[in-house]
């Protein structure tokens, strides 16, 4: 597996970007959809697994879910087109609901919330789509474009912007979408007469956002190196630490806790805690099993267990389990299957979704009571690295349903309906499966997904160059 160095994130919008600004709604377009590629088997630890196809539980689960799966064309100016339901093993069905090309340049986020989707992207607009069928509800405008991350709590939004500055926003979900701004921080001086640089600011791009519900503490990561807390209700910053040796890519806040968890590109994922009845943190564990940059977190927390995830530059996605009574993370093995820089993740009850720079998204099911991971799909949608994901989860009768929203270097916004049945599954012997991976490999290299600009400056390296010592990121 190919391996690129320590400033490599997302750099692909330095070579295809440079779009306007402004949204113009008369340019949105239909994206086509792509047929998706088979799906590979999984090996873990030399342990495979792959999906059973019995004839009986396919025919059976593809009619209940051609009675179920019933979707009204879109209207003549919608934006939006529907593909074929795919049906890669007898565990999963899903299929592309929507896709959005975009002329006016990348979503950089995504956030869901009481029924509506936020994107972020280079403009200075939030749009706001609604659940399922996405169409637009409205929008949100700021001053200051390029969003770089956006996240939803309830009926507020909080948004990362270009000028280094964080805004709230209340929004309502009724008939019509209506939406206003609370306030920005860090709150401006009072002193108009002698304006000077915020101290407290960041002093770079800030790259992520969590918000810890219990205590309304806002946290935010930047490529300063730092992370801030902000208290809401009173806006103010409580507390700013050095957190990294580089880059914070993501960060996020287990809830059960207020346990803090941050990755870096300087290869690490730190864990940090609130000293009791102050705002300050102290860092409690580090974690590092590579030296290529770390670009998502995600966690999985319920009753019984609680499994911490993240993604790598060199294409794995690393695990540990939090053991029940001391607390520790204990490093559990490591997802492989995307050939290039894994960039997002989400996890949502058993499933992990991971958005890879090999222009997929791979579905990956946890057993219960056990570390193995199946791999259940590859969605091949995309044709550029896909950049951010947000999941939800969708109620069903018989099965668990997922909606999947992904956006993508390539200037596209794609939909997913996911649907899963229980866990089938099957070993295979360890020779038949190496011979069987290495053709599939073959198969990929012969018929790659990415676009063939991309895999022309991928090869070259021009996507991953550094200029004098400065870093080029998306």
């Amino acid at each position: 597996m190919d391996f690129y160095g320590g400033k490599s994130l997302f750099s692909f919008i330095a070579e295809e970007g440079n779009a306007p600004q402004e949204l113009n709604d008369q340019e949105l377009q239909f994206s086509p959809r792509r047929a998706p590629i088979k799906n590979a088997t999984f090996q873990f630890n030399g342990r495979v697994n792959v999906p059973i196809q019995p004839a009986t539980a396919m025919d059976a689960y593809q009619e209940m879910n051609d009675q179920e799966l019933q979707f009204s064309p879109p209207s003549p100016e919608s934006p939006w087109t529907l593909s074929p339901h795919h049906t890669p093993s007898p565990s999963l069905l899903y299929h592309c609901i929507a896709s959005l090309h975009r002329h006016e340049g990348n979503i950089y986020s995504i956030a869901v919330s009481k029924g509506i989707v936020f994107t972020g992207s280079e403009s200075n607009r939030i749009r706001a789509w609604k659940q399922p069928d996405c169409m637009e509800r409205g929008y949100l405008k700021a001053s200051s474009g390029e969003i770089r991350a956006v996240l939803a709590y309830g009926n507020i939004l909080f948004s990362a912007h270009k000028d280094l500055k964080i805004r709230i926003w209340n929004f309502a979900v009724s008939d019509n979408f209506r939406a206003k701004k609370v306030f920005t921080l860090p709150k401006r001086s009072s002193f108009l007469m002698f304006p000077k640089r915020n101290t407290q600011q960041h002093k770079d791009c800030v790259s992520c956002m969590a918000y810890y519900h219990a205590e309304g503490l806002l946290y935010t990561g930047s490529y300063d190196k730092t992370v801030k807390v902000w208290r809401v209700s009173d806006k103010k910053c409580v507390d700013s630490f050095v957190a990294h040796e580089d880059s914070v890519n993501a960060l996020l806040v287990n809830q059960d806790d207020g346990c803090v968890f941050t990755c870096s590109v300087d290869g690490s994922v730190k864990i940090w805690r609130r000293v009791y009845r102050e705002n300050s943190h102290t860092l409690t564990m580090t974690l590092k099993f590579q030296q290529s940059p770390v670009n998502a977190l995600a966690l999985s927390s319920s009753f019984n267990n609680c499994f911490l995830y993240s993604g790598s530059s060199d294409g794995t996605i690393n695990f540990w389990e939090k053991e029940r009574f001391s607390g520790r993370f204990n490093h559990g093995g490591f997802l492989q299957g995307h050939r290039f820089a894994v960039l997002c993740l989400v996890a949502i009850e058993k499933l992990l979704f991971s958005g890879s720079e090999d222009t997929t998204i791979r579905v990956w099911r946890r057993e219960e009571g056990s570390y193995f991971h199946e791999c259940l799909a590859v969605l091949d949608g995309h044709r550029g690295p896909v950049r951010c994901l947000a999941a939800c989860l969708e109620m069903e009768k018989v099965v668990m349903g997922f909606l999947v929203y992904s956006a993508s270097l390539d200037q596209t916004f794609k939909v997913w309906r996911v649907k899963v049945l229980p866990e089938e599954n099957r070993c295979l012997d360890y020779r038949e499966v190496v011979s069987d991976s290495r053709s599939k490999v073959m198969e990929y290299e012969m018929s790659p997904v990415l676009s063939p600009s991309w895999v022309k400056k991928k090869l070259k390296g021009r996507l991953f160059s550094i200029d004098h010592g400065h870093q080029i990121r998306d």
